[in-house]
C-alpha cells in the first residue's frame, strides 16, 4: 500500500465522521435552542397541539440522530479496515456509501402528509454532506493497491 495514499484516505474518513457527527448533532441541539424542527411541523400542522407538534419534531430530530450513531459506526468501522489495511475494506467503504447516500436520498425527497418534505432543507443539505465525503473515500480507497 502506497504510504501517501493511506494518510490522505483517513483524512477524508475522518472529514466523513466529522460531517456526520455534526448532521446527528444539528436536531438534537435545535430542539433544545432554536426549535426550527418544531416550527417545521407547525407550519405543516397549524391546527395540531403542542403535545403533537412537539412528539412529530422528536420523531424528526430522533430519527436524524439515529441515522448518525449508524453513520459514525459506519465510518468508524472503516477507519478501522483502512488502518489495518484489511481486504475487505473496499466492500465494507462501498456499502457505507451506498447507505449512506441511499439515506441522504431519502431524506431530501421524503413527504408525506402535508409535509412537502419531511426532513427540512437545512437537515437534508446536512445529512447529504458526509455522503459527499463517502464518495471521494470510496474513490481513494478503491485507487489503492491492495496487500
Amino acid at each position: 500500500m502506497s504510504s501517501t495514499a493511506t494518510p490522505k484516505t483517513t483524512r477524508v474518513l475522518h472529514l466523513g465522521l466529522a460531517l456526520t457527527v455534526l448532521a446527528g448533532l444539528a436536531p438534537l441541539i435545535d430542539v433544545a435552542t432554536v426549535d426550527s424542527l418544531g416550527n417545521h411541523v407547525r407550519s405543516a400542522y397549524p391546527d395540531w397541539p403542542d403535545d403533537l407538534i412537539a412528539m412529530d419534531r422528536n420523531a424528526i430530530a430522533g430519527y436524524l440522530a439515529t441515522i448518525g450513531v449508524l453513520g459514525i459506526a459506519g465510518w468508524l468501522w472503516t477507519i478501522v479496515g483502512v488502518r489495518k489495511h484489511a481486504r475487505w475494506v473496499r466492500v465494507v467503504g462501498t456499502i457505507m456509501f451506498a447507505l449512506g447516500a441511499s439515506a441522504a436520498l431519502l431524506n431530501m425527497s421524503l413527504s408525506g402528509g402535508a409535509y412537502t418534505n419531511v426532513i427540512p432543507p437545512l437537515y437534508s443539505t446536512l445529512g447529504a454532506l458526509p455522503a459527499l465525503a463517502g464518495l471521494a473515500a470510496v474513490v481513494l480507497i478503491w485507487r489503492q493497491p491492495q496487500r
